[in-house]
């Protein structure tokens, strides 16, 4: 059993990791939504975007990468729109066992607000490749 979100929809809560290039030229752009704090502005979820950004590293292969929790039926639905225009969106996969994630389980419904369940991802992550927001502080 799945938690309902207002209106009835199902909540596919869950965590996912997501891989993603800049687009050619876009640093100044979302520098400015970054530090204007405009970056998903209007979505439910625009701060977590905010987030997101903070916690991203990038990789040797010029690839963002971060976790972000995300409710929607299909993975990033709300999301994707905000995303894609600053990124090509390259990966996104699940950051977390479903079998293990109280909200599929049932046990937990709209457990990855405050879930812990892919903290050990987000440790190795950090410690992985540059901080991406300094990155991009960088090349602006």
């Amino acid at each position: 059993m799945h938690a309902r979100a207002p209106g009835g929809v199902k909540s596919e809560d869950m965590r996912y990791l997501v891989r993603a290039k800049l687009k050619p030229g876009g640093e100044q752009k979302l520098l400015q939504a970054i530090e204007n704090e405009t970056l998903g502005q209007g979505s439910v979820a625009e701060g977590e975007y905010l987030r997101n950004m903070k916690d991203a590293r990038l990789s040797a292969d010029g690839t963002a990468r971060w976790v972000e929790v995300c409710y929607c039926p299909t993975p990033l639905e709300e999301e994707r729109p905000y995303w894609e225009e600053h990124f090509e969106l390259s990966k996104i996969q699940d950051a977390h066992d479903r079998r293990k994630c109280r909200d599929q389980n049932g046990s937990e419904p709209w457990a990855c607000g405050e879930c812990d369940c892919t903290e050990r991802l987000e440790k190795k992550l950090a410690e992985t490749g540059k901080s991406f927001l300094q990155a991009i502080k960088r090349m602006s």
